[in-house]
């Protein structure tokens, strides 16, 4: 008699749930403690919003570039730890960082 069929004699009303392993998915990314830096540039007259700051694996920060890219369906790169993302989606970039997880910092206008 294992444990589960020990705690069913004891609580037979009890039904057991997912268990803990099922419930918490690992994060996709390295999350810092460290907002990421979310900031506006322009460059040739063209507007950039670059994001810097991360301190995690250049792969995860890729997987990161390419998903923002995807998401607004604009041009972009990946350089010098930073990403540089074509045009000015500062809101929509922090709103989805933030709801990855990420602590994000607003820098200039």
């Amino acid at each position: 008699m294992d444990l589960k069929d020990q705690l069913q004699n004891l609580f037979p009303d009890h039904e057991p749930s997912a268990s803990k392993e099922d419930r918490t998915k690992p994060p996709e990314f390295w999350l810092q403690d460290e907002p990421i830096i979310c900031k506006y540039e322009k460059r040739k007259g063209k507007p950039v919003t670059i994001l810097e700051g991360y301190n995690g694996a250049d792969s995860d920060f890729k997987k990161l570039a390419k998903e923002i890219k995807s998401m607004l369906s604009v041009g972009g790169s990946y350089k010098n730890d930073k990403i540089i993302i074509q045009g000015d989606y500062r809101v929509k970039i922090m709103d989805f960082l933030k709801e990855k997880g990420f602590s994000v910092k607003r820098v200039g206008g």
